[in-house]
């Protein structure tokens, strides 16, 4: 009888793990406004569809360019938001830390990251996959009604916020300090 050959790849490594901690993480889906309108019972139908991965420091987590495929809540450690312009010259946009999430876009409309996202230091993220979320709402539409109507006040916040920084930039009014993406974590 032949003996098996055993082969390691990281390409068959489960690198989202099955959700932990359920309470700490429903106290950080609560904190997203996103998702403060959901009970807890909401909440935890919403977590069986959460997937968790830790990343190292350096680690790209998303290049700009990729397919916008989640949304990503910081747990544990830093993550910088990353754009390159057409020259390839490097620009920081944010750092983000627990509690902070990112990559809402793409679970409207799953275009090309705009940005890249890495690792500042080892982290811990839940990721929500954009098609999981569809189906979620599929499945639980008053939940995804909820779900929806929270994106769509963040983008219409982080516009409003975006509109008034083109004009203060434009008419160089100097910028109030507060949170650089608009958002009150």
């Amino acid at each position: 009888m032949e003996k098996e050959k055993v082969i390691h790849s990281s390409f068959w490594v489960n690198f989202f793990n099955s959700p932990t901690e359920e309470a700490d993480l429903k106290n950080s889906l609560k904190s997203i406004p996103i998702f403060n309108e959901l009970t807890k019972r909401d909440l935890t139908s919403l977590i069986s569809i959460i997937h968790n991965r830790t990343f190292v420091a350096g680690e790209m987590i998303f290049h700009q360019g990729d397919p916008g495929i989640g949304l990503y809540l910081i747990r544990e450690g830093e993550v910088e938001i990353k754009r390159s312009n057409s020259f390839g010259v490097e620009s920081i946009l944010a750092v983000f830390s627990p509690g902070d999430f990112f990559g809402e876009l793409a679970l409207v409309d799953g275009e090309k990251r705009s940005a890249s996202a890495v690792a500042k230091t080892a982290c811990k993220i839940s990721v929500i996959f954009k098609p999981d979320l569809d189906e979620f709402i599929e499945k639980y539409p008053r939940k995804g009604i909820k779900i929806l109507t929270g994106i769509s006040n963040i983008l219409a916040l982080r516009l409003r916020t975006v509109n008034e920084d083109f004009f203060n930039l434009q008419y160089n009014i100097p910028q109030q300090k507060g949170n650089e993406d608009g958002i009150n974590n």
